[in-house]
């Protein structure tokens, strides 16, 4: 068994078949390989087709949340200024009615007791 053409022969028989195992279990995979490469190319075209006008729609809707809020400010600024107004002009109207009546108490009791001339304020 020291025959170097024996062994020679015995290794590159061996390498042979090694590779042809190799090659058999490469074939699919690189068949595979392939047809993955085939989809994820599908699938970037229609993400450069479909991604502007998509991100273009969400840049519009962003923009028209933006003004909504701007409006929705405004208008809750204009209820606030409103409500304070109409709370100033109720208060008015209180001190007005209570000055009114005060008034009237008064007249009312100079009319009573004309000979008083002393009117006691009524607050």
């Amino acid at each position: 068994m020291s025959e170097p053409l024996f062994w020679l022969g015995a290794s590159l028989l061996l390498v042979s078949v090694s590779l042809t195992a190799v090659l058999f279990t490469a074939v699919p995979v690189l068949l595979e390989l392939s047809r993955t490469a085939r989809s994820a190319e599908k699938l970037l075209d229609t993400l450069r087709e479909e991604l502007p006008p998509t991100l273009e729609a969400l840049r519009l809707t962003s923009s028209e949340v933006t003004e909504l809020t701007d409006e929705i400010n405004t208008g809750v600024k204009t209820a606030t200024e409103v409500a304070k107004q109409v709370d100033q002009g109720i208060n008015s109207a209180k001190s007005g009615t209570r000055r009114f009546s005060r008034g009237l108490k008064a007249a009312w009791q100079a009319w009573q007791n004309p000979d008083n001339d002393v009117i006691r304020d009524n607050r």
